[in-house]
């Protein structure tokens, strides 16, 4: 009897999970057939609807925002991602008003979102390659060079680039460096370690007055590659000025003109754009290049400001190249995040 009374007591008043179901199910079901009671329900949430429609707009014509007003469609494009964060603001305040019409235009903005972006959720990561390269805006206030050092050469990388360096940090750098690469060149503020023989290094001019761009020969196991290092000029945004990147759009256009004359096949190039993979500004780079982030990443594989990321300013892009894998690393005394990658050389390089 004991045993009936207890069967009988879970079957219709427990919290098994078929009667947690069956409360949901009759939760919205109220919720349904108010709806469909509620003469307003078409008309009302219409503002909701309207930023909804608004937003899909933005995302997907983002390349027709003019760039002549303070740059807008440059600083759109960096954050662009983050805009999906207004999706479920808005199906939360359509839900509010119990506007049907706010539910529909709110599938707008989540098609285009998932458009855009859907494949950066998924992971393209792959075992194998031949070479792994990282990358790493080092920060020329960095409070522990040394330790940077040591952290960026514990990746493992074959090839290492450096941006951001001071004369007074080179040497430190050097230093700590030398017992892992035993090829290095600094030209200017950037620099690159590597494993294997170097040749051919030259600055890149950026029409900066000063170096912050170089290029070498990477004699790997499995061919020769060029290696790129550029840190281009940064960015900001003023209330009176918009997002100011003209200097930084100059550079790259003078970066992309170097890289499209490279006689070799293979190339890489490691360093700091100051810009997204979504920034027309960087079409001069981007558009003969493929980002190993998005071809082989995790994720968006955000790197500034590395307390908390928000984009991926420091890139990997290669071209007659194969990404593998790539990843951002652990944070170090900078304020950018390392990154690195793994490349197959599908070529010999000659």
């Amino acid at each position: 009897m004991a045993q009936q009374a207890y069967m009988t007591e879970t079957d219709n008043g427990g919290s098994g999970p078929e009667h947690r179901g069956t409360r949901i199910r009759r939760l919205f079901g109220r919720l349904a057939r108010g709806w469909r009671g509620d003469p307003r329900v078409w008309r009302r949430g219409l503002v909701v609807a309207g930023c909804a429609v608004l937003l899909g707009v933005v995302m997907a014509l983002h390349a027709q925002i003019p760039n002549s007003i303070g740059n807008l469609g440059s600083l759109t494009e960096t954050f662009l991602p983050w805009l999906g964060l207004c999706i479920p603001v808005l199906l939360l305040l359509a839900v509010v008003r119990r506007s049907a019409t706010a539910l529909i235009a709110v599938v707008l903005p989540s098609v285009v979102w998932l458009n855009l972006f859907g494949g950066q959720l998924s992971d393209k990561t792959s075992t194998g390659g031949d070479l792994t390269v990282v990358t790493h805006n080092v920060n020329a206030e960095n409070p522990d060079p040394q330790g940077t050092a040591r952290d960026v050469a514990a990746s493992g990388a074959d090839v290492l680039a450096l941006e951001e360096l001071t004369p007074a940090a080179v040497p430190v750098y050097e230093k700590a460096l030398a017992s892992t690469y035993r090829y290095h060149s600094v030209q200017g503020t950037v620099g690159v370690w590597s494993k294997y023989p170097l040749s051919g290094v030259r600055a890149v001019d950026l029409d900066m007055g000063w170096t912050r761009a170089m290029r070498a020969t990477v004699a790997a196991p499995t061919g020769r590659l060029a290696v790129y290092v550029a840190h281009l000029p940064s960015v900001r945004v003023k209330m009176e000025a918009g997002f100011t990147a003209r200097q930084r759009d100059r550079s790259a256009d003078y970066l992309g003109e170097a890289i499209a004359h490279e006689p070799l096949p293979d190339v890489v190039l490691l360093g700091d754009l100051n810009g997204t993979m979504n920034d027309r500004a960087l079409n001069a780079v981007t558009s003969q290049m493929r980002s190993t982030q998005g071809a082989a990443g995790n994720g968006f594989g955000f790197s500034w400001p590395a307390s908390f990321p928000m984009a991926r300013i420091d890139q990997i892009m290669v071209r007659g190249l194969t990404p593998q894998s790539s990843w951002t690393l652990p944070q170090t005394g900078s304020d950018h995040l390392p990154v690195a990658a793994r490349v197959k050389v599908t070529t010999d390089g000659s």
